[in-house]
């Protein structure tokens, strides 16, 4: 009853319809999060692209200047001194095909994935498990690499995955209710930005067409995208 007491006095604040300021909708969100813990701050964009189409895909790795407030667990596929740069690195599990046979059983200990170009016959074969759970290593992200150390090291300083769904959306958290208004606003600034970069070459028409943030245990709020460049 209290939760649905509190909910109800964060959704009084906010007009659905209003497409609200970036620094405004910041306070309202950071206003919203008063659950006991410290929520995630997540922001969603609608995107004009059909990522059916191999040529309208939109995926990326982006290191926010002011990290999430999340700490990923990450695991390596490598081997010899590759695993021991891993460890060193401060990845949290590291193998080869004991590793692997952990996946396989359902054993999954990280939110990030990352594999040395030796290991991807290995890790081809559990494909059909990692890549639905959004962790199959990809060269294009960098999480498949010779460069153990800096991939581990990125992925552990505030680095963030972002990837269109079918409907053309993103989804993606930008910090955490905690953070100072201004580090949340320059959070952002630089995801959509990233994003932007990323437009495919065969979206057509407006590309960033709607953006919304929330907060783990609060209500949506659309931003207005003219607080962004245009895209």
């Amino acid at each position: 009853m209290a939760k649905n007491k509190r909910l109800a006095a964060v959704r009084a604040t906010i007009d659905p319809n209003k497409q609200y300021g970036l620094d405004e909708a910041i306070g309202l969100v950071k206003q919203g999060a008063t659950a006991k813990f410290d929520e995630t701050i997540e922001i969603s964009l609608n995107l004009g692209i059909d990522p059916r189409h191999a040529d309208q895909m939109v995926r990326g790795l982006l290191s926010l200047p002011n990290g999430t407030g999340k700490t990923l667990r990450v695991g390596v596929f490598a081997r010899g001194a590759k695993a021991e740069e891993a460890l060193a690195a401060g990845a949290d599990v590291v193998g080869a095909d004991d590793l692997a046979e952990k996946v396989q059983a359902g054993e999954i200990a990280f939110d990030r994935c990352i594999a040395t170009p030796d290991m991807m016959a290995l890790v081809g074969r559990l494909g059909k498990i990692l890549g639905p759970r959004g962790l199959m290593p990809n060269p294009k992200l960098g999480t498949v690499t010779m460069d153990v150390k800096g991939a581990v090291t990125a992925a552990k300083s505030g680095q963030v995955e972002y990837r269109a769904e079918k409907a053309g959306i993103i989804h993606a958290g930008i910090g955490k209710a905690s953070f100072d208004g201004d580090k949340l606003a320059e959070n952002i600034r630089a995801f959509v930005d990233a994003v932007q970069k990323a437009k495919p070459s065969g979206a057509k028409g407006t590309y960033l067409r709607k953006a919304a943030l929330s907060s783990t245990m609060g209500s949506g709020i659309r931003v207005d995208v003219s607080a962004f460049s245009a895209g």
